[in-house]
């Protein structure tokens, strides 16, 4: 017999069931959109191309899937919030590039991305993933564009059919 409240309570726990849902990377029959900042194009074409590249692995069928340009990461929120309130889209896929300058634009203009990605997917309850890249230089942006290593728009599409994925099992539960 458990001694201390600590082992009765951990008795307790581990007599109860619980199951975990998990997404699926399963693309079949996904509608996703990906929103790619214009901005830094050398660089988010890289990351574009690591997205669709993992929508393509995971089964997303190429004519399910909306690329839409914006001039830059600023405006990225807007179209995200815009495709996803459309009731069209499964998950919205956000790729940006913002490298830092000399002057406090780079904290003000990497914060309002931020927040307005986040935003648009609390508030419509689409999954809206964060391939926006913030760094210090063009060296680091270039080592996470998969042209020195790993591809951030590669994860940031795992994402979104994860997290696709995810909503509609939650929707059944």
């Amino acid at each position: 017999m458990p001694s201390s409240k600590r082992e009765r309570r951990s008795s307790r726990v581990s007599k109860l069931r619980s199951r975990a849902v998990v997404g699926k990377l399963r693309g079949e029959g996904l509608k996703i959109s990906v929103v790619v900042s214009q901005f830094n194009q050398w660089l988010t074409d890289k990351l574009l191309e690591g997205a669709l590249q993992a929508l393509r692995k995971t089964g997303a069928s190429q004519e399910e899937v909306l690329v839409v340009k914006v001039p830059g990461a600023f405006e990225l929120p807007q179209a995200a919030r815009s495709l996803a309130t459309s009731g069209k889209w499964d998950a919205v896929i956000c790729l940006g590039v913002i490298i830092k300058g000399e002057t406090p634009h780079f904290e003000y203009l990497s914060n309002a991305v931020a927040n307005g990605i986040e935003r648009a997917a609390v508030e419509t309850g689409v999954p809206v993933a964060f391939g926006v890249l913030t760094t210090e230089t063009a060296e680091q942006a270039i080592a996470r564009c998969g042209i020195k290593q790993g591809n951030k728009g590669y994860e940031a599409a795992l994402v979104a059919v994860e997290m696709a994925n995810l909503g509609k099992q939650l929707q059944e539960l």
